[in-house]
């Protein structure tokens, strides 16, 4: 017998298979929630009249924040996970959400930062996670008990997956 959740109908997940069972729901769960909460920003920014940028491009934002920072710093920092960060932060540039600079030392190597107009969108997605996180508190959805143990789950398991990346192959 398998669950069989509208949104992972291709990943069947075993009711009696004990903890492989509760793995992969958790893996299921992150996926899912993952893509959620891209679906929220999206709708964010809907209900405030943004258009022209995407999520994801709004989390970049959000987490470059005021650092200045190459691409690889973003990668390397955990704070974007695509593959096509690149191409983000050249449309971003574009769009006037970032200033860009070439490195004085490595040429090779572009420095990007927010503008205002950058700065506004990332106050934006601030003030949703507020609010995400006063309701989330006020009707107790989560505390912040909860909120220290899943936070610490999450680490262990981003550990334990860094750890296979680099010493098992």
């Amino acid at each position: 017998m398998s669950i069989q959740d509208p949104m992972t109908q291709s990943m069947s997940i075993p009711q009696d298979k004990g903890f492989m069972g509760g793995y992969l729901e958790a893996l299921s769960l992150v996926e899912r929630l993952q893509r959620l909460l891209l679906d929220v920003i999206k709708d964010e920014f809907e209900r405030v009249g943004v258009l022209e940028i995407n999520a994801v491009q709004a989390m970049l934002l959000f987490n470059i924040g005021e650092m200045e920072v190459t691409a690889g710093e973003l990668k390397s920092r955990g704070y974007y996970q695509g593959s096509n960060v690149s191409y983000n932060l050249k449309n971003l540039v574009e769009m006037g959400y970032m200033h860009h600079q070439r490195c004085k030392i490595d040429r090779r190597s572009v420095r990007v930062k927010l503008t205002d107009q950058g700065r506004q969108v990332r106050k934006v997605v601030t003030e949703l996670f507020e609010r995400h996180a006063d309701g989330l508190q006020n009707r107790g959805v989560l505390g912040h008990e909860g909120l220290e143990n899943i936070t610490s789950s999450l680490k262990r398991v981003e550990r334990y997956w860094t750890d296979q990346i680099r010493y098992i192959y």
